[in-house]
């Protein structure tokens, strides 16, 4: 048996004595997030308090708890994405509002934007190593934007002596708030793995919607309209009803059923670009099979709809896959036939309103010139009282936001044109602007595609985009854009993806930028090591 000598013992003090560890000194940025945190929880606490109810206030300060027993889990740049991506999908917008007593309306989705801005300000301000991410399109941005504050400007006497100048005031101020999207979700990519997460989340959250809208459509049971019951939120409005071919049409949680059909149809060109490069499922033709059922059910949402504005998204998109990547444009149709034959089989007279009504031009031309001014007007009968008013300011228009077409103040009357609208606000200049904002990120994706992408699945994230993108432009000839939050939203975020594509994702070098259809699958990388990549990013 043998012994280990234990080592000698040193008097204390001595130099093998361990020094104890020396107290970590709060950074500056910690010291302002505990004061932050502190201010906010005790005007939280305060507000709750005083202003609401009992049960109110119960549910508040639970809810608060809650949030400070997941704060690691909550308090992340990802669960901010999920927040403000699941309010936009899930909470139809003017419908619901948190039951806080103010001047406004607080909706949740104007709150979650709030919250994102002032946390991505905050860490700008605090966090040293936080950068600004590029947002690529702010040329055309700005272009739009200078536009209609010149129409503002050119405008400005009149508005005033016609008491309509707070009201175009408001009116750059809610637009400033749906375009504080694309930069807040921009600057919140910061790897391709949030991009990633945020396009399977945008994907899966539109297929929930889908088949609910179908569920909708099947039972007229919103369960989108029922989400005061579980959730505290306080009704602003009852929901509208939409009708063709003698039956409902499906909401979902849009705020129209053209709107929940726009919706549905920009997210096809990413669930088909996921069915090739997400990351779960793992297995390729697992992969397949799962964003092939979820493209159907999309479909189906799109059926539901009984919208043939979404016939048109669809067949601009087509087209334009058609001419670019004819294997992309058949299999789309490829997905599409089944769903057709179905829904033909089951509902053959919305069918027959949605899509065959295009046969017939005489009917089609006469359903748009009915009640011209009125709600659900057709569009053609609304184009010569509209192209009155715009011969007056042709070049200006008369002032972007001076047009009320709801309440007792109404001054004009509903378009379901966002291009005619554009027009009679912001003239012909104010046309100009908007056509380079949803045009020109077009033309950049479709050049980076076929001309600057070094990897494969860039090439394709960014034409699928280029065409979504493209369908959404399309559709502003036939609803109200600014007035119908999610969808706008959803391309702000899809504009935000964009960008990151566009400055983030590898290039060429300039000597081997060729603008070649065929390029990027001839320096491609295999479906396996791009998913690697992503997964390690």
């Amino acid at each position: 048996m043998t012994f280990t000598p234990l080592p000698p013992t040193r008097p204390f003090g001595g130099a093998g004595t361990p020094t104890p560890p020396r107290r970590q000194r709060l950074t500056p940025r910690q010291i302002a997030g505990g004061v932050f945190a502190t201010v906010a929880l005790t005007a939280i606490v305060l507000t709750s308090a005083v202003l609401l109810p009992p049960i109110a206030t119960g549910t508040a300060l639970l809810g608060l708890s809650l949030v400070v027993l997941l704060r690691r889990i909550l308090f992340t740049w990802t669960a901010l994405l999920f927040l403000l991506a699941g309010t936009i999908m899930f909470i139809p917008a003017r419908l619901y509002a948190l039951p806080i007593p103010l001047p406004f309306a607080l909706e949740p989705y104007r709150l979650t934007i709030f919250i994102a801005v002032v946390a991505l300000g905050f860490s700008f301000l605090t966090d040293r190593t936080r950068r600004w991410q590029p947002i690529a399109f702010g040329w055309p941005l700005g272009i739009f934007l200078a536009t209609l504050l010149v129409s503002f400007i050119a405008n400005g006497t009149r508005l005033v002596n016609e008491g309509l100048a707070t009201t175009s005031l408001s009116g750059f101020f809610q637009l400033g708030i749906l375009l504080s999207v694309f930069f807040s979700v921009r600057q919140l990519l910061t790897s391709e793995r949030m991009v990633m997460t945020l396009l399977m989340l945008l994907t899966w959250s539109a297929t929930i919607v889908a088949f609910f809208a179908i569920v909708e459509r099947v039972f007229r049971t919103n369960v989108f309209l029922m989400l005061g019951n579980f959730l505290p939120l306080m009704v602003l409005r009852e929901a509208g009803e939409a009708t063709r071919a003698g039956v409902n049409r499906a909401y979902g949680s849009a705020q129209h059923p053209i709107a929940l059909a726009v919706m549905l149809c920009m997210m096809i060109p990413i669930v088909i670009y996921l069915a090739k490069y997400a990351v779960w499922p793992r297995h390729p033709i697992n992969r397949k099979i799962v964003y092939g059922i979820g493209t159907m059910i999309i479909f189906g949402g799109i059926v539901a709809a009984i919208s043939r504005t979404a016939v048109v998204v669809m067949g601009v998109m087509f087209l334009v896959a058609l001419i670019l990547r004819p294997r992309i444009a058949l299999l789309l149709v490829a997905f599409a036939v089944p769903v057709l034959i179905l829904a033909m089989a089951v509902v053959p007279a919305q069918v027959d309103s949605m899509l065959l009504s295009f046969l017939d031009i005489d009917s089609l031309v006469a359903s748009q010139y009915t009640s011209a001014g009125m709600t659900g007007a057709g569009r053609l009968a609304d184009l010569e009282p509209a192209m009155r008013e715009v011969v007056q300011f042709p070049f200006f228009g008369g002032g972007f936001g001076s047009r009320i077409v709801v309440g007792d103040e109404a001054n004009g009357f509903i378009l379901d044109n966002q291009v005619l609208g554009i027009l009679m606000e912001a003239g012909a200049l104010g046309v100009a602007g908007y056509a380079v904002f949803m045009l020109a990120p077009v033309v950049m994706l479709l050049v980076y595609a076929f001309r600057f992408a070094r990897e494969l699945r860039h090439a394709s994230l960014a034409f699928a985009l280029a065409i979504s993108i493209a369908g959404y432009s399309s559709a502003l000839f036939f609803f109200d854009a600014f007035g119908f939050f999610q969808s706008f939203l959803v391309h702000m975020m899809l504009l935000a993806v964009a960008a990151w594509v566009y400055t983030a994702a590898p290039r060429k070098a300039s000597a081997e930028a060729t603008l070649d259809i065929d390029a990027p699958a001839r320096g491609a990388t295999n479906a396996a090591t791009a998913r690697a990549r992503v997964m390690r990013a």
